[in-house]
């Protein structure tokens, strides 16, 4: 199973699977094409807008989570 963890970088993630995109999406993170996505870390990312990180990872994980079990 993918373990999402903080110290990841958004790009990272979404290579991983690419309906993540619609978990940053709905957390308000809208920027995922930009230069920032490659090397920001998820808390880095969230800090700057404002973001709950663990609620985040929290959503990341329960998509990866979910998906296994469907």
């Amino acid at each position: 199973m993918a373990k999402i963890t903080k110290d990841m970088n958004i790009m990272e993630v979404i290579q991983m699977d690419e309906g993540t995109a619609d978990v940053f999406m709905s957390a308000g993170m809208g920027c995922l094409g930009c230069a920032a996505a490659r090397f920001e870390n998820l808390e880095q990312a969230c800090m700057v807008h404002g973001i709950d990180v663990d609620e985040l990872v929290d959503k990341l994980n329960n998509y990866f989570e979910n998906k296994e079990t469907h």
